[in-house]
């Protein structure tokens, strides 16, 4: 299974105190904010697109936008840091970008078991005086990348992003900046690239086509995987109509995959909650499935200036937004296009996860007492990083044949 993620923060435009650097990584927690923004995120796409697919990276939206608020002031930096999810009276700006040095950095030790690149970019404008605070900070803090850019070249500027665009999601996402306008300052990319294997991989040889039920009116056929020898974390919810499956891969991530029970897609959805990803992690127990997965690939495309303002991001993208900490030249606002896009593929050898701990205990019954579970309808994907206990990938599989 391959993850593959894109996000433009946007363009900053021209219109006529920094953070101490650390001296040491701390393990701060900002997981709680990181998982309260996606599934708001998650909330209000689903709402606004109830029979859609929906797949995004919320760790790379949260990284991006922390690290715009490095240059953000006054209300605009509170109004980004809360929109992340932060609680700023129990938890300090500080505290909150030290959290993702850490995280950012944890995410990046090596690990030969799988691909995971993620990384910021900035493409300064050449004739803009960059506050030297905010290079700094945002190297230490987030590892961005820097480029001097003549955006008086928007033919060649547009080339430059999407070529390195390409080059780090592995040509994966192509052209995706278009039409640049001569007056941009700077652009702000986020990018992952997320390559793993199955810790136990399907067999392509059991593959055969099976129809996926969209819904009630809308049926599809879909190669649908097979594993009917191996046990997986599972649980069948007694409370909330719906099971829980999480298959593991080679390397610190895992996969949830939560599948409704028929015509339940609204309530389960409803029901997503920190608490209830929380509660369904608990519960969970090793146990003896004749698992059918579809092999699919989907992605998701989203203006981020249309979704962030609903979520308190009000001034952002307003000629109100105070961002004088990256430059003292001119005032700076935001341009109307904010991209993120994210590609998610799944297929027999594997994705991004992680490596399971006690995989061979609490073992439910004996080889007999096995279920058979079919992932033939919609069903919700979290790809989650143990080590740093981050959501780095959220989803919604409607139909599989529309990517």
């Amino acid at each position: 299974m391959e993850y593959h993620l894109h996000h433009t923060l946007g363009s900053v435009t021209y219109h006529p105190g920094s953070l101490p650097l650390p001296n040491f990584l701390e393990q701060l927690d900002i997981a709680p904010g990181n998982t309260a923004f996606a599934l708001h995120f998650y909330h209000l796409m689903a709402s606004q697109s109830p029979g859609s697919n929906i797949f995004f990276s919320p760790l790379s939206i949260s990284a991006s936008y922390a690290m715009l608020s490095l240059g953000a002031r006054s209300h605009s930096k509170t109004q980004i840091l809360e929109g992340l999810g932060f609680n700023l009276t129990e938890v300090s700006e500080s505290d909150i970008h030290r959290g993702f040095q850490h995280l950012l950095h944890t995410l990046h030790l090596p690990d030969d078991r799988l691909e995971m690149h993620m990384g910021s970019t900035l493409f300064l404008s050449q004739d803009l005086l960059i506050l030297p605070e905010f290079l700094n900070d945002s190297v230490a803090f987030y590892d961005s990348k820097l480029f001097l850019t003549n955006f008086h070249d928007p033919v060649g500027t547009t080339q430059l992003i999407n070529d390195h665009i390409k080059e780090e999601t592995q040509g994966k996402i192509v052209d995706l900046v278009s039409k640049l306008n001569t007056d941009i300052a700077m652009v702000l990319v986020n990018y992952i690239y997320f390559k793993a294997l199955w810790e136990k991989p399907f067999q392509p040889s059991m593959t055969t086509t099976q129809d996926f039920h969209v819904d009630e009116n809308t049926v599809v056929q879909v190669p649908m995987m097979l594993q009917d020898t191996a046990h997986h974390w599972y649980l069948n919810d007694r409370y909330l109509p719906c099971s829980v499956l999480r298959m593991d891969y080679k390397g610190n991530m895992t996969a949830f995959f939560i599948l409704p029970n028929r015509g339940k897609m609204k309530q389960v959805e409803e029901a997503l909650t920190p608490e209830m990803l929380t509660r369904w992690n608990r519960l969970l127990q090793k146990r003896k499935l004749e698992l059918h997965f579809p092999k699919f690939s989907i992605s998701g495309s989203y203006q981020l200036n249309e979704i962030l303002p609903k979520m308190g991001f009000v001034d952002l993208f307003s000629r109100q937004v105070d961002l004088s900490g990256i430059t003292k030249e001119k005032k700076l606002a935001l341009s109307y296009r904010s991209f993120h896009k994210a590609i998610l593929e799944v297929d027999e050898v594997g994705t991004q996860a992680a490596a399971a701990t006690g995989i061979f205990t609490t073992f439910l019954s004996a080889w007999h007492n096995h279920r058979v579970l079919w992932f033939n309808r919609p069903f919700f994907v979290v790809i989650f990083s143990t080590n740093t206990q981050s959501i780095l990938f959220l989803g919604k599989v409607v139909n599989p044949t529309k990517p």
